[in-house]
């Protein structure tokens, strides 16, 4: 078994030569000086009761400069680290899978298949959840990434040099370079802001989310399809057809507008734009690749007719490719007709089909290229090239299909309450009825549908404001996209803090009246997001009133009945709290499973998880495992959020590591779900999520907590940091309503409470056992034991416990000025935070947390002593900014040591 060693390894070279750039750039004081911080860090976690003392009177001690350069260091360093343990992770994977073979590997797609054949699942209902399935992440630019682009290159240098190093062959003189390399990154590294000093545009945010396509989803997508397709014949030979489009992405970014008005229906069109020209130079790409590689000879194997016969049809029909076929050999038919594709790729990339007619030969769909590309594959399949066209074409093939010409499907996100206030608008200018946004709903539902018909010429004659006009310019687009994009370019319309039917019956409305349409075209798909604890327990009542409406009902028969439902982790955790939020999340999920069956839909969960615990954070593949039987089915969207994107597909061994588990934990929980929990757990879990939801709501409006929650964290700070285009807020009032649920997780992370992630079950549990009695606790172990759920829960309350560090955290709470309010609020979070402890650790029955993931609480262990100076010297920059909040320099200080604890913590919002 692989053990530690070669990560200590690469610990020990890159902190080594890291020492080496410090003392060259910082000079021998600077060196000594951030030795003598790491020696009184580790000092204080090994228990010496003066340290801590020591290494804060020291801290206070220094100018900023030198709090700089410690800082800057330790942040660094954990960005090394952070490597490390990325590369180690691939080895061990690899490891484990070497040890496996011939068996397949735990959590693959092999062994996925092998249990659900084992456990009797037949191939004809097999065969009926492959139909269906589909997996879709989504990519967003919610503001948690705190690193530059710049940055994250230097680093994926790194990563590549760390990997290179590994080679068992490698020769001295290799090594030498290799090393050699490795401190010009560093020291490149050092010299570069680690900090952006302006916020990113949408454009600059679209172009990051594009990047890991073009770095790794490109290459690795046919790679996983070719593992499905061999990994299902492999225990179903039965079901020898090629697998179904199941592994699709979409996006946010540039589509995004809630809250957000910089993403505008300009910044959208420009970002379907963008995806476009990605997509089409990867094909091109693709195409000149396969052009050097595919030199087979009509002289040594024949081609197809209908590729023959393809190929002089389009010498005929385009005159403008003939000099260019002149020079290539009249044997090399597969030749001719990749040039042939290549140059029609090149005439649709030049194309902007929303402002003019297609020049000759240009695509109009990636349908095309997919029916050019198979006439190929048919051709050399039929003449002894099957293996070629295995090898050589599979992957255009899927990547053709796939990414088409549109690289994610681009979904919108508007909040209901602006387009209430749109229609609002329209309606008065027109003279009908009352204020739209007072009506009850009811009233709401027949006044929109009585005037749909006529909702074009209602906006046509209308004098509307810039902000019901920019409402009324996106449907415009949306319209004009399908039609030159095709709707595949196109997501849903996500309507963010759906509170009732009518919301979605407005998205209907606003598109006929932007583009005066009697009704509303079949693209459209509207979902609602349900993110609040009350609109999570209403929202089966929602969705039933509206599949029961007629206007909308006939719109989704238009789509197969199928609807697409949101729901944010985010959101629902900072309104109610960790424990009360998990079971909303589950019940709501439960009971519109069976509010969808009741009306005949098909329906898919959108799951909008973010990265931190408090957010939905925690293993993807656990997650969906743990989610309410039937709630699958096959069908799975998922938000990939930030700091996400990069930590899951920076590294191509990494993203397919994630994508192997979400796909192959989508398949066991859809083809073997888990049973109905029992009454009683149902029972247990509403009565201890209505007690933490208690303690956590009590938290938030005991007199005092803004005060503790303005001070105590680095809210300021995070507020003001330069990492997204979307502001912190979605209004400017400095209500904890309108706060962002990112920045909320990301301030009490920073500040080591991390409460979202766990207060409030600690309270629910001891509140259930005082009325059960003794058999509560063999309940809840008995939950714990037979329940994904459940385990799920505590696992990830577990790990964010782990993380929490009450010492550092009594730091952060000594800068609440107001010592009344300090210790009402800490001795409610100190309290909380020890039962909930012990509730846990009675519950699994193990000694500590994480004692059941050895590798995961030493990474904490050893990760702390580096940690803890970083959140003194942010203590003690939060003191001097807010004395001095001009002073521009100890903002950026401040950021500097914001990104280097959310390094080390591996976790920012």
């Amino acid at each position: 078994m692989l053990g530690d060693q070669p990560l200590r390894r690469d610990i020990h070279l890159l902190g080594d030569l890291l020492g080496e750039v410090i003392r060259e750039q910082a000079g021998a004081e600077g060196f000594e000086l951030e030795e003598e911080v790491r020696r009184l860090s580790r000092a204080r976690r090994a228990g010496d009761a003066t340290a801590e003392g020591k290494l804060r009177t020291l801290l206070e001690g220094l100018g900023l400069p030198e709090l700089r350069v410690i800082a800057r260091a330790f942040t660094i360093f954990f960005d090394l680290a952070n490597l490390a343990e990325d590369r180690h992770r691939v080895r061990v994977l690899r490891a484990r899978e070497q040890a496996a073979h011939p068996g397949p590997r735990p959590e693959s797609l092999a062994e996925a298949f092998q249990r659900i054949r084992a456990a009797g699942v037949s191939p004809e209902a097999l065969r009926r959840l492959l139909q269906a399935f589909s997996i879709e992440p989504v990519f967003t630019a919610h503001p948690t990434e705190a690193k530059r682009r710049t940055v994250r290159g230097i680093l994926g240098r790194i990563r590549a040099i760390l990997a290179e190093l590994d080679a068992p062959d490698r020769l001295p003189r290799e090594r030498e370079e290799l090393l050699r390399r490795l401190r010009a990154e560093l020291t490149t590294l050092w010299q570069t802001d680690l900090t952006r000093v302006r916020r990113p545009s949408v454009m600059d945010e679209v172009e990051n989310g594009l990047s890991f396509f073009v770095r790794t989803l490109w290459s690795l997508t046919p790679r996983l399809y070719r593992e499905f397709q061999a990994a299902l014949q492999a225990s179903y030979p039965e079901i020898p057809d090629p697998p179904p489009l199941f592994l699709r992405f979409g996006s946010w970014i540039g589509g995004d507008r809630d809250g957000n008005p910089r993403v505008t229906a300009e910044v959208t069109a420009q970002t379907l734009r963008r995806h476009r020209q990605v997509a089409l130079s990867l094909h091109l790409q693709q195409a000149r690749e396969l052009f050097v590689a595919l030199g087979v000879s009509t002289r040594q194997a024949p081609v197809s007719p209908a590729l023959a016969q393809a190929l002089a049809d389009a010498e005929a029909r385009w005159p403008a490719i003939r000099e260019r076929l002149s020079a290539l050999s009249p044997y090399e038919v597969y030749r001719r007709w990749i040039s042939v594709i290549a140059w029609r790729l090149e005439q649709t990339l030049a194309w902007d089909p929303m402002s003019e007619p297609p020049p000759e030969g240009a695509y109009r769909s990636a349908r095309e290229l997919v029916k050019d590309l198979e006439r190929m594959w048919e051709s050399l399949t039929a003449h002894r090239g099957a293996r070629i066209a295995e090898g050589l074409l599979w992957d255009w093939r899927i990547q053709a299909q796939v990414f088409g010409f549109h690289i994610a499907r681009l979904d919108i996100r508007q909040e209901a309450r602006r387009h209430a206030e749109a229609i609002a608008e329209l309606l008065a200018a027109a003279g009908i009825g009352a204020d739209f946004t007072r009506l009850p709903e009811e009233e709401q539902l027949a006044l929109l549908t009585e005037t749909l018909p006529r909702a074009g010429s209602i906006a046509a004659q209308a004098n509307v404001s810039p902000e019901t006009d920019e409402v009324l310019a996106v449907f415009r687009l949306l319209r004009r996209a399908a039609a030159a994009y095709g709707p595949e370019s196109l997501g849903p319309y996500i309507i963010s803090m759906a509170r009732g039917a009518a919301d979605v019956l407005a998205v209907l409305w606003l598109m006929s009246a932007a583009n005066d349409l009697s009704e509303p075209p079949a693209f459209l798909r509207v979902a609602p997001l349900f993110e609040s604890i009350g609109t999570l327990r209403e929202a089966p009542r929602i969705l039933a009133r509206i599949l029961a409406w007629p206007l909308y009902r006939a719109h989704l028969k238009r789509q197969g009945d199928h609807q697409i439902v949101m729901v944010g982790y985010s959101d629902s955790t900072k309104d109610g709290g960790y424990l009360a939020a998990a079971w909303a999340l589950y019940r709501a999920q439960a009971e519109i499973v069976r509010v969808a069956r009741a009306y005949g839909v098909t329906l898919t969960f959108f799951h909008g998880r973010g990265g931190a615990l408090g957010r939905g954070g925690g293993p993807a593949a656990r997650s969906i495992l743990g989610l309410p039987p039937d709630a699958v089915a096959g069908r799975l969207r998922m938000t990939e959020q930030g700091e996400v994107l990069a930590e899951r597909y920076d590294d191509p061994h990494i993203a397919h590591r994630h994508l192997e588990q979400v796909i192959g934990a989508t398949l066991l929980v859809s083809a073997l779900p888990s049973p109905e929990p029992p009454e009683a757990w149902v029972e247990a879990m509403e009565q201890m999520s209505e007690a933490a939801y208690r303690a956590y709501r009590e938290l938030l409006e005991a007199p005092g907590f803004l005060t503790y929650f303005e001070h105590a964290t680095p809210i300021d700070g995070i507020e003001q940091l330069p990492i997204a285009s979307r502001p912190p807020r979605r209004r400017p009032q400095r209500r904890l309503e309108e706060l962002r649920a990112i920045p909320w997780v990301f301030s009490w992370t920073q500040c080591r409470h991390l409460l979202p992630g766990w207060f409030g079950l600690g309270s629910g549990v001891e509140a259930f056992v005082r009325q059960a009695g003794p058999a509560g606790w063999q309940r809840l172990e008995e939950m714990h034991q037979r329940w994904p759920f459940f385990r799920a829960v505590l696992a990830d309350a577990a790990l964010a416990l782990a993380k929490t560090d009450l010492g550092i955290a009594r730091a952060y709470a000594e800068l609440v000025p107001d010592p009344a309010a300090r210790e009402a609020i800490w001795s409610r979070i100190e309290g909380e935070y020890h039962r909930t402890r012990r509730a846990i650790l009675r519950i699994t029955g193990l000694p500590d947390l994480l004692e059941d993931i050895p590798w995961l609480k030493r990474s904490i262990q050893v990760r702390n002593p580096y940690v803890d100076p970083l959140n003194f010297i942010q203590i003690l920059l939060l003191r001097r900014w807010r004395e001095r909040p001009e002073a521009e320099e100890l903002r950026e200080a401040l950021w500097l040591t914001i990104q280097g604890v959310a390094a080390g913590l591996r976790t920012t919002g």
